[in-house]
């Protein structure tokens, strides 16, 4: 058995890599072989006056890959300034993120990942499969709202599945706008320009992303969409309702969450969760006042399988809601993951038996 830290994922994952992963997996989604469990999270009252913590879990297993895969994530969550979320484990800038994957050949442990550049390349790589089957062929410049983490994998998955010829960027810090500018031009080698505003960023863009870690909307004028663009997001709630309006056609991943069918069951910024504590402590969590997620909606995989077509001219205005089935693109992703660092003796070796017993369940 494997444990892979987050310097080796990224020695072996690129973004091509990813992208190869995703496509298989959800071919297996399409054919019936694979199956995934939606996110659920279980909320507890913490310490923190104004915080919760958040247990958040998902699965799925690829019959390809022969790998399923859970994604479990321990955070402790908060909303400062009642527009942004915050997140640690133990203290700011620390986090819990970890990725068990096991064969579902023979049911044995293969492999326990950080989750961190796995994270940010999976979400990155679905932005990339919903611009390839969703955007104009000729799709040459992005918009950006958001430069952390996700912006850089989401421009990275667009300029593999585009020829991207430049890119406009904004977020309320100059300095990380500025930084995400000059890092991406120099990665890419392309024009990468950090600029004033979210309307000049988006305005002469073919593909606009949102990714911010705001809990309210990013983009909310219609008028700053032209004809024929793109439209993704990390957060569906990123994109105002009178946007979503202005879309000729609107996409989903996956199913965002399971159903309420549980008396303890809640709905907390899109997904289904679980929640202990007294009313007044339950107060503390922000809840979003934009909901993109529960409108039944077609799913990428079936445009995939050509049973409903996706863009029909290059005139639409398309909606990515980059969401759902993120348990399969663990299994997926993780999955090549692990054949890799296999494959190049990268990784620690743990005895397999640590993890196995002689007594039935």
């Amino acid at each position: 058995m494997l444990l892979i830290n987050n310097e080796e994922v990224e020695q072996l994952l690129d973004m091509k890599t990813c992208l190869e992963a995703l496509e298989i997996g959800y071919q297996d989604l399409v054919k019936g072989d694979a199956v995934y469990r939606p996110r659920v999270d279980l909320w507890s009252p913490c310490e923190r006056p104004d915080g919760y913590h958040r247990w958040g879990t998902m699965e799925g297993s690829s019959r390809t890959f022969g790998t399923f895969a859970i994604r479990m994530k321990s955070d402790i969550v908060c909303w400062p300034d009642g527009k942004t979320e915050e997140k640690y484990c133990i203290e700011p800038g620390t986090y819990c993120g970890l990725i068990f994957v096991f064969s579902i050949r023979d049911g044995r442990p293969l492999a326990i990942l950080n989750d961190g550049i796995l994270q940010h390349m999976r979400v990155g790589g679905c932005a990339g499969l919903g611009v390839k089957y969703l955007s104009r062929a000729d799709s040459a410049v992005v918009g950006m709202i958001g430069s952390g983490g996700m912006a850089r994998t989401y421009l990275m998955a667009f300029h593999e599945v585009r020829k991207i010829e430049r890119v406009n960027v904004f977020s309320p810090t100059p300095k990380n706008r500025e930084t995400f500018a000059h890092e991406m031009s120099e990665r890419l080698q392309i024009p990468v320009e950090a600029v004033e505003s979210a309307q000049i960023a988006v305005r002469d863009a073919d593909i606009v992303a949102t990714c911010t870690d705001s809990v309210e909307t990013v983009l909310e004028e219609p008028d700053w969409i032209r004809e024929g663009t793109h439209i993704t997001c990390v957060r569906a709630n990123e994109v105002g309702p009178r946007v979503v309006e202005r879309c000729d056609l609107v996409i989903m991943l996956g199913r965002q969450t399971l159903p309420l069918c549980d008396e303890g069951m809640v709905k907390i910024h899109g997904n289904v969760g679980y929640i202990a504590g007294q009313p007044e402590e339950m107060a503390r969590i922000h809840q979003t006042k934009v909901d993109n997620y529960s409108v039944k909606r077609t799913l990428l995989k079936d445009i995939q399988a050509g049973k409903t077509p996706g863009r029909t001219n290059p005139a639409q205005v398309t909606f990515f809601i980059n969401a759902g089935t993120q348990g399969l693109q663990f299994a997926s992703v993780a999955g090549r993951v692990y054949q890799l660092a296999k494959e190049k003796g990268i990784g620690r070796e743990l005895p397999t038996e640590w993890f196995l017993q002689n007594i039935r369940d």
